[in-house]
């Protein structure tokens, strides 16, 4: 079964990246022990991945030469006019985010749909009862402000945590789960 999961790094406080975008205090702890097997372990489950306009600029302007998932169908919600990198399988869309649903289980192949991000796109899914899973790496550092985690529109049920395990350099790997949807 096809589940669609945010797979995500946040900051102690719940941001995911500063008001403009700024990753560094992220990215300094790139190499930390566990991250790479857990990052390798999440994707061989993943056979397509979605993100927001936003997500797919900030990419193509840290990475303009590589595209970071070659060989994944790739999907862009975003209200802007974009170029696919040469090579990669980058379909654009506009509109709600229900409305593909079907699509991108096809897209997936039978394995899973990451929900790379950012959190506005991720909260769509989520309060369209879409989300079925919520893997966030909580990196040991307090930015005080920023793009939040998980913008929702209201309060969720509970979650229920699945899984959780420490990582190096003080970061914890958090699995929930998203109650079933009626």
């Amino acid at each position: 079964m096809v589940s669609f999961q945010y797979f995500v790094a946040s900051s102690l406080d719940g941001f995911i990246a500063t008001a403009d975008d700024n990753l560094a205090w992220l990215l300094q702890f790139d190499g930390f022990e566990g991250g790479q097997d857990s990052y390798e372990a999440f994707m061989a489950d993943v056979g397509c991945i979605v993100m927001g306009g936003e997500t797919y600029a900030w990419l193509r302007e840290h990475e303009p030469d590589t595209w970071p998932y070659p060989g994944t169908p790739s999907w862009v919600f975003t209200r802007h006019e974009h170029a696919a990198p040469k090579g990669a399988d980058v379909t654009f869309v506009r509109g709600d985010v229900g409305e593909f649903v079907d699509d991108l289980k096809e897209a997936a192949g039978g394995r899973n749909v990451w929900v790379v991000g950012g959190g506005v796109l991720a909260a769509q899914f989520a309060d369209a009862g879409l989300l079925d899973e919520m893997i966030v790496s909580v990196i040991p550092v307090v930015l005080g402000g920023g793009k939040p985690l998980l913008p929702m529109a209201g309060p969720t049920p509970p979650l229920e945590l699945t899984s959780s395990r420490t990582l190096g350099r003080g970061i914890v790997e958090l699995r929930y789960r998203f109650p079933a949807r009626p």
